[in-house]
C-alpha cells in the first residue's frame, strides 16, 4: 500500500509537471535570450481559412501603454530601439509570415496571437501601430495591426499573420517583397467622418434632394443593363476631398478606384464620384461595402457609366 502511495505520488508530480510546462509564454523580446526568436522556420501547415471571415482591421486613435514598448531591448545579441511615433514612417523590403507556432501564444504586448487575423510584428514601430501593406509582387493591399516584436531573421521588415499573407497572397511563396506605411487615425470631432468634410460628403447627406434620385435613376440604367457598372462610393463638390477618400478605400481593395467629374446638372458645379470597378460577375461586393459602411466611410451603390 505505501508502494502504490509513493507511485502515485510520483505520477501526479510528473503529470503536474508536463501541464505547467504546457502552460509557459513564447519568452519576451524583451529577454536577451531569443527565446521563440530562435525557433527554425515555422509550421508550413497550410490549412484552408475563409477569408471573408476575417475581421477587417479599421485604424482607430491610440492609447498605448509601455506594454510591448521597452526601449531599448535585445533579441539574439542585437539591440532595437523603439521609434517615438509612427507618423511619416514608409518602407520597403521583404516580408514574412508567422502561424501555427505561434498561434494561441503570447504576443509581445500580452495579447493573444491570432493566425486568423490581421496582424503584424515590426521591430521598432509602436505598439499597437496601423501599416498598409502592399504586395509589390501583385499589387494587392491590406490593412494591418501591429502588436507584436520580430521578424528578427535576416533583413526582414515586417512579419505578418498567416490570414494576412494569405490575403497578400504569397503564403505558399514564405516571403515577398512589400511597401508598408504607417497609418495614423486622428480622433474624431463633431461634424467630421474620418477626415472628411461632413458638408463635401454628398451620398451620405439625406439633406441633399438628388442623392436618392440618384441611385433611383442609376437602378434604372442597372435593370436595363446600360452602359457598364461601377460601385460609387462617395461624390464631393472639393476635389481634394474625393481624394482623401480614394486613399482611404484603396487600402481595403485592390480593384481600380478612381474619380470621376461631371458638371452637376442642377448649378453647373463640378461634382467628383469616387467609383470603384469596372465590376463583373466574379467580383464579391458584400464584404467591402460593409468593410466601408463599418469604417465610416460611406454608403456605397452600384451606378452605370
Amino acid at each position: 500500500m505505501k508502494n502504490w502511495s509513493l507511485l502515485t505520488r510520483i505520477f501526479f508530480l510528473i503529470n503536474g509537471a508536463v501541464v505547467l510546462t504546457a502552460c509557459v509564454s513564447p519568452t519576451s523580446p524583451q529577454n536577451t535570450d531569443g527565446g521563440r526568436y530562435e525557433m527554425a522556420d515555422d509550421s508550413p501547415d497550410l490549412e484552408p481559412i475563409n477569408l471573408s471571415e476575417v475581421k477587417p482591421v479599421i485604424p482607430v486613435p491610440l492609447t498605448r501603454t509601455l506594454a510591448g514598448n521597452k526601449s531599448p531591448y535585445t533579441v539574439n545579441g542585437l539591440t532595437y530601439h523603439i521609434l517615438p511615433t509612427e507618423v511619416g514612417y514608409e518602407e520597403t523590403g521583404d516580408a514574412s509570415w508567422y502561424g501555427r507556432k505561434f498561434h494561441g501564444h503570447l504576443t509581445s504586448n500580452g495579447e493573444i496571437y491570432d493566425m486568423f487575423s490581421y496582424t503584424a510584428a515590426h521591430k521598432s514601430l509602436p505598439i499597437p501601430s496601423f501599416l498598409e501593406v502592399t504586395n509589390l509582387e501583385n499589387g494587392r493591399n491590406l490593412m494591418v495591426r501591429v502588436n507584436d516584436r520580430g521578424p528578427f531573421h535576416g533583413n526582414r521588415i515586417v512579419d505578418l499573420s498567416f490570414a494576412a499573407a494569405t490575403y497578400l497572397g504569397y503564403a505558399e511563396n514564405g516571403t515577398t517583397r512589400v511597401r508598408i506605411r504607417a497609418v495614423v487615425a486622428q480622433p474624431n470631432t463633431p461634424g467630421s467622418n474620418s477626415g472628411l468634410g461632413a458638408s463635401d460628403l454628398l451620398t451620405n447627406a439625406s439633406e441633399i434632394p438628388d442623392v436618392q434620385a440618384e441611385v433611383s435613376l442609376e437602378r434604372e440604367r442597372i435593370e436595363q443593363d446600360a452602359g457598364t457598372e461601377y460601385l460609387q462610393v462617395g461624390a464631393f463638390s472639393n476635389l481634394e476631398s474625393a481624394g482623401r477618400l480614394l486613399a482611404q478605400i484603396r487600402v481595403f481593395t485592390a480593384l481600380p478606384i478612381f474619380i470621376r467629374s461631371d458638371a452637376d446638372g442642377s448649378n453647373g458645379s463640378l461634382l467628383h464620384r469616387v467609383r470603384l470597378g469596372p465590376l463583373n460577375e466574379t467580383i464579391e461586393l458584400s464584404g467591402l461595402i460593409q468593410i466601408i459602411k463599418e469604417a465610416g466611410l460611406g454608403t456605397p451603390f452600384r451606378v452605370r457609366q
